[in-house]
């Protein structure tokens, strides 16, 4: 697989998910970051406001893209079908960089317990977000609950596949590895009554 050339600001991602994982979240500055990156800090500033949003840049786009997916899904899509075509269309959108950035993400969640917090309150954002959007269709709030943790928790499992380096079949789009983890998710549930 090509590896991406990363432009300044996927630069100052790399480099500070590197800094958190070796050194902490909270004893990493932005000089630090910006350092390692080999660009200025006034560079980091035209991108970031500070080095949380470092963290969250790219979690309101997702919660937007699963929205969107779901709002624009055929207006007789059962909820399972809304969440997805929400994870299609937040999948769809992951580049190689997101691909490549996956075990740096993971290095420095599970070195930092801030950053496995952060990473609780983004799944809570993605459900709330799916449930807003399948409330907006007419679906119930119980089933919507259901649905959009079913979809986190495909996202989180297909993401995780996909940016494995040790898997043999990560390779392909994102949104394969999505969809699949749904489908087995979906299964799952149907044994469970």
């Amino acid at each position: 697989m090509p590896r991406w050339k990363p432009d300044g600001r996927e630069r100052l991602v790399v480099a500070a998910l590197g800094l958190f994982a070796e050194q902490g979240y909270d004893t990493t500055t932005v000089a630090q970051i910006a350092e390692r990156a080999g660009l200025t800090r006034s560079t980091f500033f035209r991108h970031f406001a500070d080095k949380k949003e470092i963290l969250t840049a790219g979690q309101n786009a997702l919660s937007r893209l699963l929205a969107e997916g779901i709002e624009t899904a055929p207006a007789g899509a059962t909820p399972m079908a809304a969440v997805a075509a929400g994870l299609e269309r937040a999948s769809g959108e992951m580049t190689a960089f997101n691909r490549e950035l996956g075990p740096l993400l993971r290095a420095a969640i599970e070195a930092n317990e801030e950053l496995r917090n952060r990473q609780a309150l983004k799944s809570i954002g993605m459900a709330a977000a799916m449930v807003a959007a399948l409330t907006r269709r007419g679906v119930a709030e119980p089933a919507a609950q259901v649905a959009a943790e079913i979809g986190v928790l495909a996202f989180k499992v297909g993401y995780a596949r996909w940016t494995d380096p040790a898997r043999d079949d990560a390779p392909g789009e994102l949104a394969d590895h999505t969809g699949a983890a749904f489908e087995e998710l979906r299964s799952a549930a149907a044994e469970l009554h």
